[in-house]
């Protein structure tokens, strides 16, 4: 007679039995998977749309679908990267009904082609915001970027969406993926320069403080 699996730390059973009875109908898995995932979901979400009610009541619908749609799930990637991108087609289905404008005001519109849009690289790494930046400084401000561009600059650098991906996803050319993209690291650099002045007068002043007698 085998011997029972072991469960998991805390009575849990692993993750990838979890999927496996979750796909077969198990409620139980299916509330462990939510205890492990519904937090970073979470988390996702509400830097997309920097709203904690919305982002609670748009965590609940990416559970709900993942609850609809786990037996597609066939493990060709990390179960977690597979859920976060079910989350953010939840939150851009919901951002399409509300209409988010992603459309450049400064760039063509139709930027597609090199005769009509920008002639700059726009869509290439941003080495300054990829590795110099603490991760609350740079949260901070992303979330202060206009809703089209975090949207981009959020499934671009931080979900790893491709420019053809968020162009079918938004509704938008590729061209202008690539200028909201370019525009969102230049007003990210922007605000994160003024953060660190910031930072360096708030310095100043306490160290000018403790030099008092």
């Amino acid at each position: 007679m085998a011997r029972p699996r072991r469960a998991a730390e805390g009575g849990e059973i692993p993750e990838a039995e979890a999927i496996r009875r979750a796909q077969g109908g198990d409620a139980e898995a299916f509330e462990q998977l939510y205890r492990q995932h519904s937090r970073r979901v979470y988390s996702v979400v509400l830097r997309m749309v920097g709203n904690p009610a919305e982002a609670e009541d748009l965590t609940q619908e990416a559970f709900l679908q993942l609850f609809r749609k786990i037996h597609t799930f066939r493990g060709d990637a990390a179960f977690s990267t597979w859920l976060h991108r079910l989350a953010v087609n939840v939150v851009l289905m919901r951002l399409r009904k509300k209409a988010l404008p992603v459309t450049s005001l400064d760039e063509p519109a139709d930027a597609e082609d090199e005769s009509s849009g920008p002639k700059r690289d726009v869509g290439a790494a941003d080495p300054l915001i990829e590795g110099s930046v603490d991760r609350v400084h740079l949260e901070r401000a992303v979330a202060e970027l206009p809703p089209g561009y975090r949207m981009v600059f959020l499934l671009h650098d931080v979900q790893g969406y491709e420019h053809n991906e968020i162009a079918r996803i938004m509704d938008c050319s590729i061209g202008n993926s690539k200028s909201q993209l370019h525009k969102a690291r230049t007003r990210l650099r922007e605000i994160l320069k003024d953060f660190e002045r910031d930072r360096a007068r708030q310095q100043r002043l306490e160290d000018s403080e403790k030099a008092e007698p």
